[in-house]
């Protein structure tokens, strides 16, 4: 019993390791890639009907990723990482009722916001305008 509770702990650790190390490179390059209006306007997006089943399968992709980010961002509150920033790209992507008031009201917070103009601004990019 002892061996197996090891191995779990070592798991729990090595897999903290590997989404700290993960999201210190993937989040910053999500934060940079966002256009500066993206919390600004409204995108309008006419191609999901055009190509429904090619939609599906994204949106099913992208919910699972986002799920996945809220998920690791929420165990790197206590954990070590990015724990706001990757919540805020973790629920960029997943769809669900309310989820742009939720972006707008995370976005805003002094500390989130902050890192992700400080992330911005070091790859030559503007800040992010807020409605």
């Amino acid at each position: 019993m002892a061996g197996l509770s090891g191995w779990m702990v070592g798991l729990a650790v090595g897999l903290s390791v590997v989404m700290a190390v993960a999201t210190l490179l993937a989040i910053p390059e999500m934060i940079v890639r966002l256009p500066a209006d993206y919390f600004a306007r409204r995108p309008v997006k006419d191609w999901p009907a055009k190509r429904p089943v090619v939609h599906l399968a994204l949106v099913l992709v992208k919910n699972s990723l986002g799920g996945v980010l809220i998920v690791a961002g929420l165990a790197m509150l206590v954990l070590p990482g990015q724990g706001l920033l990757t919540l805020l790209v973790g629920i960029m992507l997943v769809d669900f009722p309310g989820k742009r008031r939720l972006e707008c009201w995370l976005i805003r917070r002094r500390p989130v916001r902050r890192a992700a103009d400080w992330i911005r601004a070091r790859r030559g990019r503007a800040p992010l305008d807020l409605p």
